[in-house]
């Protein structure tokens, strides 16, 4: 009994042994995903099915005001062959095709400011939303860091804007990655 244990070890250390002396492959460590922080308003809370491309969900239905970011992973974007020189081109090439099908829409010009090595833009974006039958305004913001680029919207109704725009803001500018 003994030495069938013995055979069977013996056996096992070979076929160990082997299998890695014959591998052939090199393997190269990849690191996915980072930890992404943001502030939100006491009276917001996380949510889904908002945006299913969002790395966080955001909203309060009794004060009607919502919102989502979105991660482009620099890295990503140039495996894809997408390189931006600035934040300034991500912004600009965003805005082309942010409600690009929306017949009564309006921009503001994208305002950009520096904090520390994050560069940050900000623009003000409506339109007349025929489900609902009122004007939707968005905050729409970019935060470009070493590693991506962020989309930040947040969004209400168009009467609310000057009630919630400075949250909006402060959810833009507190995003840290």
């Amino acid at each position: 009994m003994k030495r069938t244990i013995s055979i069977a070890s013996l056996n096992i250390i070979i076929v160990l042994i082997t299998s890695t002396l014959f591998s052939q492959t090199n393997f190269k460590e990849y690191k996915v995903g980072h930890i992404v922080s943001v502030s939100l308003p006491d009276y917001m809370s996380r949510t889904v099915d908002i945006n299913s491309s969002s790395i966080i969900q955001y909203k309060s239905s009794v004060k009607d005001v919502y919102g989502f970011i979105i991660e482009d992973n620099k890295e990503e974007l140039a495996i894809a062959e997408i390189n931006y020189s600035s934040i300034n081109e991500f912004c600009e090439d965003f805005a082309k095709g942010f409600l690009k099908d929306e017949k009564k829409k309006t921009f503001s010009y994208p305002e950009y400011q520096k904090k520390g090595d994050m560069n940050f833009a900000e623009f003000d974006a409506a339109y007349y939303d025929k489900e609902a039958k009122a004007e939707i305004y968005y905050l729409v913001g970019i935060v470009e860091t070493k590693t991506c680029y962020y989309k930040v919207l947040s969004y209400t109704s168009k009467e609310n804007k000057d009630k919630f725009k400075a949250d909006f803001q402060s959810i833009l500018y507190s995003l840290k990655d």
